[in-house]
């Protein structure tokens, strides 16, 4: 299932809500890869959040997910409601 533009335009407004200028997303096969800052942050799959694993988000505890079926798991981040903590986290993996 490919994610909506509703959602990616979402995750949009709660990075930028957070404070991020630079907030981009690339299209690829029905998903969006999220840029932030320069930086490739991670991706929108079937309307879900995922970023990739790094040392600097994984005190964040969340869920790992797969972004599709044999892929690498990436963080699940389930609280993109939570615009302080959603900024929290990515700040930490664009500094």
């Amino acid at each position: 299932m490919a994610s909506t533009k509703e959602y990616r335009d979402y995750i949009l407004e709660q990075l930028e809500a957070a404070g991020f200028s630079d907030v981009r997303c690339r299209p690829m096969m029905g998903e969006y890869l999220l840029y932030v800052d320069g930086v490739l942050v991670g991706g929108i799959y079937d309307d879900r959040l995922l970023l990739k694993k790094v040392e600097e988000n994984e005190e964040f505890q969340m869920e790992e997910a797969e972004p599709y079926p044999g892929a690498k798991p990436m963080w699940l981040v389930g609280e993109a409601d939570d615009k302080e903590r959603l900024g929290e986290i990515v700040k930490r993996m664009v500094e």
